[in-house]
């Protein structure tokens, strides 16, 4: 899959979008990005300290998939933002999150939607 191509139509899929990144399981970048024009809401350091707890999430729920099936996405709302994690198989994940206010329901469909039109 193209990660980047899929990460830019993620973002233009709704403008309440603010941010989709693909991650490894070390937790490495590899593809995807904040909205141009949005300011990231955290520093560096918690941004990867995020990062690297959803990683740690990930792996602890593909132990519990042999009990409950394979986790499509984990949602988590905040304050000021939604943050959401859609589990691309065993080697990937993938991390977006939206405004406030933004429908759950599309994202996640948009998200599900754009996710099989990109597979190779």
């Amino acid at each position: 899959m193209n990660y980047e191509k899929f990460c830019s139509e993620i973002l233009a899929a709704d403008p309440k979008i603010r941010f989709a990144t693909v991650y490894d399981e070390w937790a490495v970048r590899v593809a995807g990005g904040m909205r141009e024009g949005i300011e990231n809401l955290l520093s560096d350091h918690a941004e990867k300290e995020l990062v690297n707890l959803s990683i740690m999430d990930w792996k602890a729920r593909k132990d519990m998939s042999k009990w409950l099936g394979m986790t499509k996405y984990t949602l988590g709302e905040y304050d000021k933002v939604k943050r959401f994690s859609f589990y691309l198989g065993d080697d990937h994940l993938l991390l977006v999150s939206a405004e406030k206010d933004s429908d759950t329901n599309v994202v996640v469909d948009e998200v599900i939607k754009i996710y099989y039109k990109n597979q190779d």
